[in-house]
């Protein structure tokens, strides 16, 4: 009886012991590929996405833009509606576009002389609109944008006097801006000249006017090719050779440059507005607005080196 005992007892012990082995042989297959598939995860070193470098500057707004992967690479204040400067005559150039071929005649008038800054022109001299946006858009050239607007402006109306030409050259800036969403653009005048000492001729925000760019890349992109270059001449179809000198002090040493545009007004401060292409058909938009006169082509340089750093970081 008590041998029985202890057999049935030994047998119970040796179920158990079986047990508690096959449940500790469970256990550790289940934990080890539990770390398998963890480690499949993790343990496997993968390249991390850079991040877009931090930068100090001293514009009040500025606005990176990837136009190829439409993505916002760096962004500081850039729904900020500010004083453009300048940077306004992109529009005037995109309006007076689409109002006349690029041949058509415009004719320099005194009006448009007495503009603030002397650019060289001629009174009564005529150029093609294309040679003359070109010429205006380099050098910032007020008294050019003057001349397109007052050969271009109410068409329709040949009774209209010179301030109604001009509004209404204006007028048709807005409705682009309006038609391009721009929700943060408005302009007073076709310059971007200051209308007086606490106003200015034209406001927008640093990501309106990449948008801008981006527009005017895809729909009327020869409206950049000149201000890619350094210095050129230009002649008038009187053949009047004028020099023109990009305002853009970077132009030459910005990689794969494909236009640009300089704003500088009291109301204003400093601004810039570029696309650059540092690789073949990635175009980046760079806008900068509120620096100042130097500042602004510092803080430009400062995003070209972050931009060029980002995008080498997501090569390797």
């Amino acid at each position: 009886m008590l041998n029985q005992f202890f057999t049935s007892r030994e047998s119970e012990i040796r179920f158990f012991l079986m047990l508690f082995i096959a449940l500790a042989l469970l256990l550790v297959t289940s934990y080890v590929l539990g770390t398998r598939v963890e480690r499949g995860d993790v343990s496997t070193p993968t390249r991390t996405a850079s991040i877009f470098p931090v930068v100090a500057l001293r514009a009040k707004s500025a606005y990176v833009y990837d136009a190829r992967t439409q993505t916002v690479l760096f962004a500081k204040d850039e729904n900020e509606r500010l004083s453009l400067a300048s940077l306004t005559k992109l529009m005037a150039a995109v309006v007076a576009t689409d109002i006349s071929p690029e041949y058509a005649q415009v004719i320099v008038s005194q009006e448009a002389i007495r503009a603030d800054g002397d650019s060289g022109l001629l009174p009564d001299e005529r150029w093609t609109l294309q040679d003359l946006l070109d010429f205006s858009l380099m050098s910032s050239s007020n008294d050019g944008i003057r001349a397109v607007a007052l050969s271009l402006g109410a068409l329709s109306r040949f009774d209209a006097n010179e301030s109604e030409i001009i509004d209404d050259f204006v007028k048709a800036m807005n409705n682009k801006a309006l038609e391009l969403d721009l929700k943060n653009t408005y302009f007073w005048n076709e310059t971007g000249l200051d209308e007086s000492e606490v106003k200015g001729g034209g406001y927008g925000s640093a990501r309106d006017v990449a948008m801008l760019l981006e527009y005017i890349l895809g729909a009327e992109p020869h409206l950049l090719e000149a201000t890619r270059q350094a210095e050129t001449t230009i002649t008038s179809i009187d053949n009047n050779k004028h020099v023109a000198k990009n305002t853009n002090r970077l132009a030459s040493d910005t990689p794969g440059l494909i236009g640009s545009k300089t704003g500088y007004t009291d109301t204003a401060g400093g601004n810039l507005a570029f696309v650059f292409d540092p690789e073949l058909g990635r175009p980046i938009i760079v806008t900068i607005l509120g620096s100042t006169a130097s500042g602004r082509f510092e803080d430009a340089k400062k995003l070209i080196d972050a931009t060029l750093l980002y995008i080498k970081g997501n090569q390797e």
